[in-house]
């Protein structure tokens, strides 16, 4: 399985002047710039959005619009929600993977 440490997969080349954000994946702490979705915000910084199952590629995001249904990600409280249509917010805390605290209750 893939660590998401394979290199940013976007690079930002315009809108660089915008204020940075701090914000926790998987407790690595990132800057995104505000506007960001959260997955601009990744892949800006690194090679995927998640590590599927194992047997399934790594996901980066599909359409880039919420049909695809491939840019899931949760937040610490367990909330799900899409990235490419979720915009960053200072102190957001986001997950890659299904929070076991939820697997346990």
């Amino acid at each position: 399985m893939s660590d998401g440490n394979t290199g940013p997969r976007l690079q930002r080349v315009a809108d660089l002047d915008r204020q940075l954000i701090e914000i926790s994946i998987d407790g690595w702490q990132l800057s995104a710039m505000e506007g960001d979705t959260i997955l601009v915000a990744m892949l800006t910084q690194r090679g995927l959005l998640r590590q599927k199952q194992e047997v399934e590629p790594a996901g980066a995001g599909f359409c880039l619009m919420g049909a695809c249904q491939d840019c899931w990600v949760w937040l610490e409280d367990g909330r799900r929600i899409r990235a490419c249509s979720t915009y960053v917010e200072a102190g957001l805390r986001i997950r890659t993977t299904w929070p076991s605290s939820l697997l346990e209750s």
